[in-house]
């Protein structure tokens, strides 16, 4: 899907992000509550309530080595098979290398301007942004997907095969979340030594040579030569 603006150096287009973006709202939404529906803007079908958990699910969205290596280590905890065998798929592949979008380290962990590619779900009404808190103090950012915006994600994916990939990855993700809040994922993913090691506003450096070590040795261990 081609576009004119570069975002915030992540090598995608604002327009290629923002169809991520609607891609994920969609998939990570939840269904507004009845107790929800009166104060939710008009039309509003889902939300996603943080920045914090939308940036930290876009992380391992952007990221597949670090998706494959969070996999890994619920398969080390777990014994699910199905958690080896998507790690597997991504490893054994060029995804980390042409599927890969860094995000950059700020002082409270990855993150990327989304303001543009927002801009572009909101303008046609197919995302819509409330803040909670005062002018000044806003605690927090809620993304509502509405009913356009879903019947949107579905069109794109139905035109572009393309975005049929984050649909896919984006239900790992969501999975792999397990429901936690955004800061309970940021503080997984700190767990990584070079995202935490990372210079301010720099580009989180990949660990897709690393995780393939980690993949090989569970093998090993197995007595594999491929994942099962």
């Amino acid at each position: 899907m081609a576009g004119n603006a570069d975002a915030g150096g992540s090598g995608q287009t604002v327009l290629q992000d923002a169809v991520r973006l609607l891609l994920l709202i969609q998939a990570a939404g939840t269904d507004l509550h009845e107790s929800e529906v009166e104060s939710a803007p008009d039309g509003a079908v889902a939300v996603v309530k943080g920045q914090v958990l939308l940036q930290a699910l876009d992380f391992w969205l952007r990221n597949p080595d670090y998706l494959a290596d969070e996999l890994l280590s619920r398969y080390e905890c777990a014994g699910d098979a199905a958690d080896l065998e998507v790690a597997a798929s991504i490893l054994d592949s060029e995804e980390p290398e042409v599927r890969s979008y860094p995000m950059l380290r700020y002082l409270f962990g990855a993150y990327e301007p989304l303001d543009e590619a927002l801009a572009v779900l909101r303008a046609p009404g197919l995302v819509i942004v409330r803040r909670v808190g005062a002018p000044g103090a806003v605690k927090q950012a809620n993304y509502y997907l509405t009913a356009a915006g879903r019947d949107v994600a579905t069109a794109v994916i139905g035109a572009a095969a393309e975005f049929s990939y984050y649909v896919e990855r984006a239900k790992v993700v969501i999975d792999l979340a397990a429901g936690r809040p955004g800061s309970q994922l940021k503080k997984v993913q700190y767990q990584q030594l070079e995202y935490g090691e990372t210079e301010l506003l720099h580009h989180i450096t990949g660990i897709a040579d690393r995780v393939r070590t980690r993949l090989a040795s569970l093998r090993s261990g197995l007595g594999e030569g491929n994942a099962s």
